[in-house]
């Protein structure tokens, strides 16, 4: 299980722990700067102590000196060596030696042996060891000289006996012992020490340290470190100390003489003891202040804290009405103020978020979601409820006319119209642009279709928008509960397809039908499997001869594309061609069909038949960019003459974006491809637009050719077609031709080609190249 930790206890641990930090900081830069006091302290006290040291050792010194320069000035003591008068020398080196406290006395000759010594180690007639290094000394202008003598450090005075000739060397030493080392001590306040070296060996050590230290005194002394000052420990205490060279007989012998100068360290340190306990007491105060004072300012940052958090969570659960009160002027009073006002804002916003998610946006009415859902309750209910599903049919071209504002005008009159027949507690809903739901309450059949007429009628009414009055066309589909279905998508989904129906039937208006579901079915795996019908090998053309009325001979053919379904076996055109330009498909099927056309085209070609082939460009063609320079790329793919190649265009294709679809067939026709015009007489401004069009020859529609008689209404049309297209240059194509007296007329009027089933029914690849092969004398004989 985590640990929870509140705010407040969060807010003291910091505080807390910054206060330890800080304490701790002071704590520590107080030791650091304490101990470093005593490290200066004693580093002063080592150089003046070291200065003490040097200068008592100058004062001794000098005292044997004088003593020893007064010895060999005395007239008896000169004569006594000069007679060599060993008692007496003897005698006189003893008394003298102990009015000054000399250890050592000794009379050398002028070669350095011995003449007379107090010392027994040196008997007289021995060469003095330390001879060469008194006379450096002197050579040096130095008088003092300390060796280890005897295994003892010892000072060493030399001087000069004349009569008036030096006739001998008089040296005095003094024994550097314990006494000489606390007087050290006394002087200086430094702890002393003092070792020989004899031939490498070290003596025994002279020291004011207690014995137990004498060893780790030894090692430090006989370090090869210079005689700088270091830090040492000696048992549990710390000294600074200072190593001093004394003095060495210069003879390779490795005898020498070492000081050690100690200040110690511990000692200074407990000056500063009452420091340290003072700071701890203070450490103390201050946390224990720090504490309650953070505990305080804890609790009056975390209550109010608590309170915006339970606000919070009020507000996360949807409770927008509790206030924050908090009686603060500081920065949390100024939070809670904001806490109030943002959850009277949440809460104006979640209304309005809540209207919108179930309102349309522009008109206001119910959408989709509320209107299902107040469904879905009368289904619930087992209450009789009639959904209308109504559509505006002219709402793209209305849009073109009168602009996007002027079409959110529009429908924000139709939402309050639609609402005019309805009763209280019916809704009317908006889907989307153009459709809208209308739910009627306790309503059979009859009484929903009396309410779509009026609704009908209403909207036939012309509109003022602006500067158009618009009338709406609108075709409405009725389903109703239970008859049309038991379930509220069921109801939505039949409704729709009602108002596919309805879109297609002259009154605008159909009730669902049993039955229809799967039409609709069919319709969706028709769309679906569309897209895959050319990669499945589904695909196929026909070709259907067109005659040339002049020559009586065959060599065109429009390519028309078939559909074998896996499923729904043979599908017409007429089924699947609409699906195909209604979904986007049409474009797929248009690749196919040119590059099958070309390739069919070239294969006839390598068997010697050279036949023209139509094939129908929809209007989405009209629109791609790429159309152009993809059919130029497949003619030098497959080796086909643009000129055998027809490409046969809508008049309504051309009029949805007419500029664009100009320079796609301009381009078409720089490729040499010749252009068509299907369908004529249908449109609404054929003859306005015809002239601006890069096409080659008129096909007229089989809605006037196929009942064509020379008293028939048609015939007037067909025949100033006919007339009005050579005057224009164009070839004229009628298709729909099923009589002989029709094609006679034809032939009459001197139109160019004819198409029908009169000449032939569209044919395979395969047969139509035996029907060419057989053909000659049959189509001569049905034009002449």
């Amino acid at each position: 299980m985590k640990l929870r930790i509140s705010f407040q206890a969060r807010i003291a641990g910091v505080l807390i722990l910054l206060m330890l930090i800080v304490v701790g900081a002071v704590f520590v830069a107080v030791r650091a700067a304490t101990q470093d006091a005593v490290r200066k302290q004693a580093q002063a006290q080592l150089e003046v102590g070291t200065r003490v040291f040097e200068g008592l050792l100058e004062m001794r010194g000098k005292r044997l000196r004088d003593a020893v320069q007064l010895l060999s000035t005395d007239f008896g003591f000169r004569d006594a060596v000069a007679s060599a008068d060993s008692a007496t020398i003897r005698s006189v080196l003893l008394n003298h030696g102990a009015r000054i406290s000399a250890n050592d006395m000794f009379l050398l000759g002028m070669d350095g042996k011995v003449l007379s010594s107090t010392v027994e180690q040196i008997p007289e007639g021995s060469p003095f060891p330390y001879t060469q290094a008194l006379r450096d000394l002197k050579a040096h202008n130095q008088s003092m000289l300390i060796v280890p003598l005897q295994g003892k450090p010892h000072l060493l005075v030399e001087s000069t006996v004349l009569a008036p000739l030096p006739i001998a060397r008089v040296v005095m030493g003094f024994s550097m012992d314990d006494d000489l080392a606390q007087e050290l001590r006394s002087l200086s306040g430094l702890q002393v020490s003092f070792l020989s070296v004899v031939h490498q060996l070290p003596g025994q050590i002279i020291s004011t340290q207690p014995q137990p230290l004498y060893e780790s005194l030894r090692g430090v002394m006989l370090s090869p470190a210079n005689d700088q000052m270091q830090m040492t420990e000696h048992g549990d205490q710390s000294f600074l100390s200072k190593r001093l060279s004394l003095g060495s007989t210069g003879d390779g012998a490795g005898d020498q003489v070492v000081a050690l100068l100690q200040s110690p360290l511990d000692q200074a340190m407990q000056a500063f003891a009452p420091l340290d306990e003072k700071l701890f007491w203070i450490t103390l105060a201050a946390l224990a202040g720090s504490l309650i004072g953070t505990l305080l300012l804890a609790r009056s940052v975390s209550l109010p804290v608590r309170a915006l958090a339970m606000a919070a969570e009020r507000i996360g659960e949807g409770d927008y009405g509790t206030p924050v009160k908090l009686e603060r002027s500081d920065e949390l009073g100024l939070l809670a103020g904001a806490i109030n006002s943002m959850q009277s804002g949440i809460a104006e916003r979640e209304q309005q978020l809540a209207h919108n998610a179930l309102h349309d946006g522009l008109t206001g009415l119910p959408n989709r979601a509320l209107v299902m859902e107040r469904l879905g309750s009368a289904v619930s209910a087992q209450r009789p409820v009639a959904l209308l599903y109504l559509g505006i049919d002219n709402f793209r071209a209305i849009n073109d006319s009168i602009g996007p504002e002027g079409v959110e005008q529009l429908l924000q009159v139709i939402g309050e119209q639609l609402q005019l027949p309805m009763r209280p507690g019916d809704t009317v809903a908006r889907l989307s642009g153009n459709e809208f739901l209308l739910l009627i309450h306790n309503a059979e059949t009859d009484s929903a279709v009396a309410v779509a007429d009026r609704l009908q009628r209403l909207l036939l009414k012309p509109q003022r928008i602006g500067d158009h009055d618009l009338a709406l066309d609108a075709s409405i589909g009725i389903a109703v509960y239970p008859a049309s279905g038991d379930s509220p998508s069921e109801l939505l989904k039949r409704a729709g397809i009602a108002r596919q129906d309805a879109a297609q039937l002259p009154g605008r208006l159909q009730v669902y039908e049993d039955g229809r579901d799967l039409a609709h079915q069919r319709q969706i795996s028709l769309i679906r499997d569309l897209r895959h019908a050319a990669r499945n090998g589904e695909l196929t053309l026909q070709y259907q001869p067109k005659l040339d009325i002049r020559n009586g001979r065959v060599r065109q053919a429009e390519a028309l594309l078939r559909w074998q379904h896996p499923q729904f076996g043979s599908v017409s055109p007429a089924e699947f061609i609409v699906l195909a330009e209604r979904t986007g498909s049409i474009q797929i099927l248009t690749r196919w069909v040119i590059e099958e056309a070309m390739r069919q085209v070239a294969e006839w070609a390598r068997r010697g038949l050279h036949v023209q082939v139509s094939v129908n460009i929809s209007a989405d063609d009209l629109l791609s960019e790429d159309l152009a320079e993809r059919v130029s790329n497949l003619l030098k793919l497959y080796r086909v003459p643009a000129e055998q190649l027809v490409f046969e265009i809508t008049e309504s294709a051309v009029m949805r974006e007419p500029e664009h679809a100009l320079k796609v067939l301009n381009r078409l026709r720089e490729c040499g491809i010749s252009l068509s015009v299907d369908d004529f007489g249908t449109g609404y401004s054929s003859l306005a637009h015809l002239k601006r069009l890069p096409v080659q020859e008129l096909k007229i529609d089989q809605s006037f050719v196929r009942n064509l008689d020379e008293t028939s209404e048609d015939a007037v049309i067909v025949r100033s077609t006919i007339e009005m297209s050579h005057n224009l240059g164009l070839k004229v194509v009628a298709e729909g031709v099923e009589y002989a007296h029709s094609l006679r007329l034809l032939e009459r009027w001197h139109c160019d080609t004819a198409q029908g089933y009169l000449i032939s029914r569209p044919l395979t690849a395969v047969a139509f190249e035996a029907w060419i092969a057989k053909s000659h004398t049959s189509t001569s004989m049905l034009v002449h």
